[in-house]
């Protein structure tokens, strides 16, 4: 039964961990580099995260610093960035490519803040999902006779109580989020 609930934490864990990486993604008016370290850029035919092919700064609270290793991945960096459904524009010095954060506008922190709640969402049906997973186990462990029905309600307790401090902590990340989003 220990190990059932193990199991459940250890995928709600991984379920939050997931949003924080979404979440990390998503603009706000501050720069970072979780906006583009995960982008795909073409290179030599292979698409490589951008990360990968260059070390990746953030000198300013508005502008992100990209330095390629290889200069021959300038223009393929540069074109996965316009590319990219982020609104920026990369300028390319010959040294390093900058990317200015312009500031965002109401209606574009409306929509993340849309989306921010969508990746939420997400989240706490992968939480409940996981929650029925755990469920169905201590069931089939009762139907087995591996454990009493008490000991299974118990369990159902345990689950249900992780389930409920996983979706707040889901909470508490989506509201910290949308804060930060509608920040000026």
């Amino acid at each position: 039964m220990q190990k059932i609930l193990d199991d459940a934490m250890e995928r709600m864990e991984k379920a939050t961990d997931n949003l924080e990486r979404e979440f990390g993604k998503l603009r706000t008016g501050r720069a970072s580099t979780s906006l583009v370290e995960d982008l795909r850029v073409d290179y030599y035919g292979t698409p490589t995260p951008l990360n990968q092919l260059a070390s990746i700064s953030v000198p300013d609270s508005r502008s992100i610093a990209i330095q390629p290793w290889d200069r021959n991945a300038f223009g393929d960096i540069e074109k996965s960035i316009q590319k990219s459904d982020l609104g920026l524009n990369p300028v390319n010095d010959g040294k390093l490519i900058r990317i200015n954060i312009p500031p965002l506008t109401e209606e574009r922190r409306k929509e993340l803040v849309k989306i921010a709640r969508k990746y939420s969402e997400e989240a706490k049906i992968a939480v409940r999902n996981i929650r029925r997973d755990a469920n169905d186990a201590l069931k089939k462990l009762k139907n087995d006779k591996e454990i009493s029905e008490d000991e299974m309600h118990k369990g159902q307790d345990d689950v249900q109580k992780l389930t409920d401090d996983y979706v707040a902590n889901i909470d508490k990340a989506l509201e910290n989020k949308e804060k930060d989003i509608m920040e000026i």
